[in-house]
């Protein structure tokens, strides 16, 4: 098994940031690759950005692109998602989400575990 707890959301203003935390406990070394997704009410969870547990093949989506950062401390068995410039359309609830294979996966469908998510409010 593989426990995920998203922590660090919260209410911000238009143009700030926020450093959302995934902390890994369990059966991490399974863990290749940690994801961050996200989730506005209404609509499909989508795909945020991801790294490797080994390495920095990181990707991001294209709407997050030059404004988030993910990281690592696997010391600390923990990601981050370092948001910054916010705007309104990046409200939702944040979950980070782990794969234990070694293919490359952005879609939610393909992660084997999941936090219970953080919500992220972002007021214009």
């Amino acid at each position: 098994q593989v426990q995920l707890v998203e922590s660090g959301g919260g209410l911000v203003q238009a143009g700030g940031s926020l450093r959302l935390s995934c902390a890994a406990s369990g059966r991490t070394y399974s863990i290749y690759t940690l994801g961050w997704f996200r989730q506005a009410p209404g609509k499909e969870r989508e795909f945020v950005a991801h790294i490797p547990w080994s390495g920095n093949r990181i990707y991001y989506a294209d709407s997050v692109k030059g404004r988030f950062t993910i990281s690592r401390d696997n010391a600390k068995n923990t990601v981050y998602l370092q948001m910054n410039s916010l705007k309104p359309e990046d409200t939702a609830v944040y979950y980070c989400a782990a794969d234990l294979s070694s293919v490359i996966r952005t879609t939610p469908n393909a992660y084997d575990y999941w936090g219970q998510g953080t919500q992220v409010t972002v007021s214009s």
